[in-house]
């Protein structure tokens, strides 16, 4: 039987310099998307899976991060004090417990394997997740939560994938695939951004994975990849002759938000699936479309 998954990383060190200069003192992951910054979306989707323990791989200038998961005595003061319960709610809803979240630096920019490299003393030896909260998922179930249900029936390596067009397959790592039964996918190889024309095919792993902890001896030696870069593609590539791999069409909409447009269609989309907003923005969009 496999192990329960009580820990995620949250990779977010970097410095989102596609979003300046809004990116320039905040970090790109307290970005929000209608009322919530990303990152807490991605807490939220983890804790709602079951996951107890959260690891944050930070950087330079991300104080603002680990302070939103935090109290802040004089703002909760002043909701009691309002009678704006219902805010202050939702505002010490959104933490963590005590002691359940934990944050270390990743000193260099050396890539998604290294941040999670650095992780290891705070995951030991159990199997864990890894949350990129730039992949926003609209599900009625979390999307972690799904990968972990089908880690509990394969073990090894399960990672989130969605078929892409074939002319963008050199912007994901790609699954060499072996079975496919529709929903649930095992590898062979994956290949870190490959050329259309070379890709082995067209189911690109997006960001959220479930990990075996074996993960890190090989992230320990491994030599930089594409990019310059520490690549987990080339980690959970190597591993495959020791523990299955498989890749899950995940149910629910991914939205990019480290992307512009993305971005704002996770913002649209989040509305929408807000009662007490859907009407309203639906007027919004008809104002704005109706001269298109």
């Amino acid at each position: 039987m496999s192990r329960r998954v009580r820990k995620a990383v949250f990779p977010v060190a970097g410095m989102g310099t596609r979003f300046l200069p809004a990116t320039k003192t905040m970090p790109k992951e307290m970005l929000p998307v209608v009322d919530k910054p990303l990152i807490q979306y991605a807490v939220e989707e983890a804790a709602a899976a079951g996951i107890d323990h959260f690891i944050f791989i930070t950087g330079r200038g991300k104080h603002v991060l680990m302070s939103h998961f935090d109290h802040m005595p004089e703002l909760e003061a002043m909701l009691e004090e309002k009678g704006k319960t219902d805010i202050l709610d939702s505002l010490l809803g959104s933490m963590p417990p005590p002691g359940k979240v934990f944050a270390t630096r990743q000193q260099q920019p050396l890539g998604l394997g290294h941040a999670v490299w650095c992780a290891r003393a705070f995951v030991g030896d159990e199997p864990f997740a890894v949350l990129l909260p730039d992949d926003l998922v609209l599900s009625d179930k979390p999307c972690i939560g799904q990968l972990i249900d089908a880690y509990e029936a394969t073990g090894g390596n399960v990672v989130a994938v969605e078929d892409v067009p074939r002319d963008r397959t050199n912007k994901y790592g790609i699954l060499d695939v072996v079975t496919d039964d529709g929903r649930l996918a095992r590898a062979k190889g994956l290949v870190e951004k490959p050329e259309p024309a070379v890709a082995p095919s067209t189911m690109a792993i997006i960001g959220r994975y479930v990990l075996d902890p074996g993960i890190f001896d090989l992230l320990e030696n491994l030599p930089r990849g594409a990019g310059g870069e520490i690549q987990l593609t080339d980690a959970m590539n190597a591993q495959i002759a020791d523990v299955p791999f498989h890749g899950l069409r995940y149910e629910g909409t991914r939205y990019d938000c480290g992307d512009k447009v993305g971005f704002q269609q996770a913002n649209i989309a989040y509305a929408l699936a807000r009662p007490d907003m859907r009407e309203a923005m639906k007027q919004v969009l008809r104002d704005f479309t109706k001269d298109l």
